[in-house]
């Protein structure tokens, strides 16, 4: 709950420090109490927006509103100037929007009306929700009288109902800033006084200034999620053929880390308005901002198919005109899918290979020394392995593995497969110890495969052609360089760099838990920025927080230390600055040779005419317009390049040449379009992956069902669906299963009504419908008996479920 002072005081203007300019010059800008302490408000709101979790909901009151509207004084009377401004819900973009509008008043309130009114109103709302956490925030400069009899009644409540209370007080005094303000009215200093009695009272309480709060909500946080514990079985030995000598346990499975990206940016392009408006007489063009969209296309070079004989010497527009005749655009839809082995294609008609015949679970295949696991080949996230928590039995029997583990010092190779059928994956399975619990740490390891060995020339034994070893070369450090090298790396360690202990002795200058990514951080900063301010060139980005950049630069303390090393080392290396080379400037037409990585398995632009092979070459363009279209294309019935691309994998001819097609040098791995479109969280490439990896996040669960219900119905509506009929039903069976236990009953419902009504009628796709049916009465709609044995409600009965899949 924010209760926020609106009292006429709020209203006194102040000068607040911007970023300097690019010159160096000093800007300040005007603005009142209140617009600079609902900056600390939007901030906290656009903090639970970006976190997208669904218990993360506010509401904001205002107290010395000239209305008076709140569920006390409705019902007892009393608690004048108090007008809830925003019901408790989650917060969205307008909510923002609102917080703009918040003006200073012509009256004075009462904190204290406020602060009972937004306890009360709190409790109604929660009233079946005890276990929710509650806090309450006062913006206030407490200029405002404060009528305090009784307040400790308040404290005993709010004590009661466990609410942690925050004030955020306009130049309150800090010692940690430090700031003092001076000339202080008589009122102020009795009510700060107050409000350090009043929390000091509280179990949590706190009181702060506006400016510290301003600078402490900036600091970078690492957002922490509860990841979802997932069934599986731990299997060690063959439980088929020998089960006597195997083991089999139910365990956990959930997120020990998980991978970070900072927020996408998005393309836009200006276009020019056609609608002119006049001012002062004169015709202005208005622009008009659109986002760009990312357009595939694809082509074959049929010249040296027809075998048609050029001349290699025959250059210029002539040239150039006969390749744009032999160049032909294909379909998509006449293209099918490929993959890279080695430096081959493998064509896949069927858009992926057959299975293995795998079966759930997670298979220990042996173990090895620790000592002997390279951490250079961890890949991905770390899953935690736990007991199934319902079961005394498989715990002890899983503790009793992990502290074997852990006496011999071993790690297991383990194949987890995470769902029936489904690739395997191998990784290593380390012991793990906690105070109360034991437990395995999972992380994935690479097939010998994926692994590339390199092999380099020895460094320090050099031989000739004769096969002398030679002692003394250019190539061969000297003892004076080796000792020079020796003191600079000793010069650099960090690990005495830092501050001070409480014993005087230094500790390592860089800690891993407070080194923040300045991507994800920075965007993020410039994001809430953005949407706080009005204006952006008024009020531009301010520095990164200080805590961001606090392992951008090397110690001070260690650069001092190491500047004799460093003359050493230049010394003994006879170390020269290069002069920079001026590159000439080409004459037009000059074609610059292609790297060897750009060839990205038939990613790149036009491909050149082939002159000398037989072979068609087929290439694809990838071009976003800096001239969008006002209205966007709709996706046409033969499924052309207009509509939106979704599977973005390397594609080949259907009709395959009767020579091979042309190889790469070497292997590439270029990364998988996963398909998503703008504002979307899952992809068209891997749907059912991506809904899981978001699910696991545990904050994103309606987004997800949304864009999956959307995504599915897209997939299922294509030309040439029926390849992805399986994948979809499986899509359908895990949206389902999340929609009924985390409550998402009714998005169900209408995403399956809507889809049903979409297959059958024209053009629709009634084949999937009839594999949809054959599924029964699990896949249909979620009756209200279904929903309430899990907390949810659905206003469908049994029998309408049962008769909707039947019909």
């Amino acid at each position: 709950m924010f209760l926020v002072d609106v009292s006429p005081s709020m209203g006194a203007t102040r000068s607040v420090e911007l970023p300097p300019t690019p010159s160096g010059e000093e800007r300040t800008t005007e603005m009142t109490n209140l617009e600079w302490a609902l900056q600390f408000v939007k901030l906290k709101i656009q903090e639970m927006i970006f976190n997208g979790r669904k218990t993360d909901q506010c509401g904001v009151f205002l107290f010395g509103a000239e209305e008076t509207n709140n569920v006390v004084n409705s019902k007892n009377g009393g608690y004048e100037h108090v007008a809830e401004y925003i019901p408790i819900a989650q917060p969205n973009a307008t909510t923002l929007a609102k917080l703009d509008a918040i003006k200073p008043s012509e009256t004075s309130g009462d904190p204290i009306d406020a602060l009972i009114v937004g306890i009360e109103t709190q409790d109604i709302y929660l009233e079946k929700k005890r276990t929710w956490t509650r806090k309450i925030i006062i913006v206030t400069d407490g200029e405002s009288p404060i009528e305090i009899e009784d307040w400790e009644a308040t404290v005993k409540k709010m004590n009661a109902l466990n609410i942690s209370l925050t004030i955020i007080g306009i130049d309150f005094d800090d010692d940690e800033l430090p700031f003092h303000e001076e000339n202080k009215s008589t009122i102020k200093v009795e009510n700060e006084a107050f409000y350090h009695k009043l929390t000091s009272s509280l179990n949590n309480g706190l009181v702060g200034t506006c400016a510290y709060a301003l600078q402490e909500i900036a600091r970078p946080d690492i957002k922490q999620t509860k990841s979802t514990l997932m069934g599986t079985v731990l299997r060690l030995g063959d439980v088929d053929v020998r089960p006597e000598e195997a083991i089999e346990m139910i365990v956990k499975v959930s997120k020990c880390t998980a991978l970070a990206r900072p927020k996408s940016w998005k393309k836009f392009g200006r276009i020019e308005d056609d609608d002119e408006m006049k001012i002062d007489g004169e015709a202005e063009q208005s622009e008009v901002f659109a986002q760009l969209k990312m357009r595939t296309e694809y082509y074959i070079d049929r010249s040296t198919q027809e075998g048609e004989e050029q001349d290699q010497m025959d250059v210029g527009s002539d040239d150039e005109e006969d390749r744009d005749k032999n160049v032909e655009k294909v379909e998509k839809e006449e293209l099918i899918r490929g993959f890279k082995y080695g430096s081959t294609y493998a064509p896949c008609p069927d858009g992926q290979f057959p299975r293995l015949n795998t079966r759930k679970g997670i298979d220990i295949c042996g173990f090895f020394h620790a000592k002997n696991f390279r951490r250079d080949l961890a890949m991905g996230e770390v899953q935690y392995i736990w007991a199934d928590p319902g079961s005394p039995q498989q715990q002890v029997a899983l503790s009793s593995i992990v502290q074997a583990m852990f006496e011999k010092d071993v790690f297991a190779i383990a194949r987890w497969v995470s769902r029936d059928g489904m690739d395997p994956r191998m990784g290593v399975l380390a012991p793990t110890m906690f105070e109360k619990i034991d437990c395995l740490l999972w992380v994935q390891m690479p097939f010998a495969d994926d692994v590339r060995k390199y092999t380099f020339a020895s460094l320090e034994n050099l031989v000739s052609k004769s096969g002398e070893k030679i002692t003394k070369h250019p190539y061969l450090p000297t003892e004076e360089q080796l000792d020079a090298m020796d003191k600079f790396i000793d010069a650099m360690d960090l690990m005495d760099a830092g501050e001070k202990d409480d014993e005087g002795k230094r500790i390592p200058w860089y800690d891993t838990r407070l080194s923040y990514n300045p991507a994800i951080h920075r965007t993020k900063q410039a994001l809430f920025h953005s949407a706080v301010v009005n204006d952006i060139a008024s009020n531009p980005l301010p520095p990164p927080h200080p805590e961001l950049l606090k392992y951008i630069e090397p110690p001070r303390r260690v650069l001092k230390h190491a500047r004799e090393a460093i003359a050493e080392c230049k010394a003994a290396f006879k170390v020269k600055e290069v002069p920079k080379k001026v590159t000439k400037v080409r004459k037009d037409g000059h074609v610059r040779a292609r790297d060897e990585d750009e060839d990205m398995l038939l990613l790149d632009t036009m491909a050149p005419v082939s002159r000398k092979g037989k072979e068609p070459a087929l290439s694809h363009v990838a071009s976003s317009s800096t001239m969008p279209p006002r209205t966007p294309k709709k996706p046409s019935d033969s499924g052309s390049e207009t509509e939106e691309e979704s599977d973005q994998e390397l594609l080949l001819l259907n009709k395959q040449p009767a020579n091979p097609l042309p190889t790469p040098d070497r292997s590439m791995s270029p990364d998988v379009d996963p398909g998503r479109a703008p504002g979307r969280i899952i992809g068209a490439t891997y749907p059912l992956r991506d809904f899981k990896k978001n699910l696991a996040q545990g904050d994103v669960v309606t987004k997800a069902v949304e864009d999956m219900g959307v995504l599915i119905k897209e997939v299922v509506l294509r030309p040439f669906a029926s390849r992805r009929h399986k994948e979809m039903l499986e899509c359908m069976v895990a949206m389902r299963d999340t929609s009924l236990k985390e409550d998402e009953v009714d998005a169900w419902n209408s995403f399956l009504m809507d889809l049903k009504e979409s297959c059958l009628q024209e053009p629709g796709n009634p084949e999937f419908w009839e594999e949809v049916q054959k599924l029964g009465r699990s896949i249909s709609l979620i009756s209200d008996p279904e929903a309430k044995k899990l907390g949810g409600s659905s206003e469908f009965s049994e029998s309408s479920s049962e008769a909707f899949i039947q019909q």
